[in-house]
């Protein structure tokens, strides 16, 4: 759990603060996350979704919800279109009683879609990284474990306006064989790749990318030379940030809503959002 710097975790002064307008479903009180994940990968949505909960404030409930569908992992702008697909029928199957909605897939798949159609706070765990980065330091580096991914997440930091102050991706020179243990057959390297990235780019601050790496930010923050951020920890806190911002209330007359249009052969819960627009 992060603190601050008198000790005090973050989740105990967002409860012990009161917030302006502060209802039922906002900070404080009883939130719903949906923690997405368009990857088929049980094992890494419970990871995610156990970091979630640590960060969260108390009364938070994070649903996990996993693709039934699709990839393994996602490792390509290719198979995100077919996530960010899978993206908007998680979040149309449990919008209901939802405050905000994580995309939990670096590459944020679907992510922008997901905002013109639901009406609620969407994040996707780059932008969340990449803007959370960015408030905590002027150069901004990519670290992750595998150079397949170089050119989606330099797509990941265009869409967040961001290209400008980005130092580059750093990656290892193949791609890891067990995703699952990268966090632990990788550590050295990965932390050899980070001080890379400050020393030689200029980085002042280092995103670790990719679900795999979820977790091993708080781990290894001893041995970067700058401050390292976890994408589903920013994730999670802008989500309900967000919420208490920009209620649900508030998204009914945007601009961007779709129109409302039949749809066939889609799932109903998302057929249903398309016809309501």
């Amino acid at each position: 759990m992060p603190f601050y710097p008198d000790g005090m975790p973050f989740s105990t002064l967002a409860t012990s603060s009161p917030i302006v307008g502060q209802d039922e479903g906002q900070l404080g009180g009883t939130m719903r996350l949906l923690l997405v994940n368009p990857n088929m990968t049980g094992a890494m949505t419970d990871r995610m979704a156990g970091i979630a909960r640590d960060v969260a404030s108390p009364g938070t409930e994070i649903v996990p919800l996993t693709a039934g569908r699709g990839f393994p992992y996602i490792a390509s702008r290719a198979e995100a279109q077919i996530g960010g697909a899978l993206a908007c029928e998680m979040i149309a199957d449990h919008a209901e009683g939802a405050d905000a909605a994580i995309i939990a897939a670096f590459g944020d798949p679907g992510l922008a879609g997901a905002r013109e159609l639901f009406d609620l706070p969407v994040v996707g765990m780059a932008e969340a990284a990449l803007v959370s980065a960015a408030m905590l330091g002027e150069r901004i580096s990519i670290v992750t474990f595998s150079p397949v991914m170089r050119r989606w997440y330099l797509d990941s930091v265009r869409d967040a306006g961001l290209s400008a102050r980005f130092a580059g991706v750093r990656t290892p020179d193949g791609h890891a064989s067990d995703l699952g243990n990268v966090q632990h057959s990788l550590r050295e390297d990965l932390i050899r790749l980070c001080n890379r990235a400050v020393r030689e780019d200029g980085a002042d601050v280092v995103v670790l990318g990719g679900a795999p790496l979820a977790g091993l930010a708080p781990e290894i923050r001893g041995e970067v030379e700058a401050p390292v951020v976890d994408p589903i920890s920013a994730a999670t806190l802008q989500a309900q940030a967000l919420a208490v911002l920009a209620p649900q209330a508030g998204f009914a007359g945007r601009a961007s809503k779709p129109l409302p249009k039949t749809a066939t052969g889609l799932p109903p819960a998302l057929t249903r959002q398309f016809a309501c627009g």
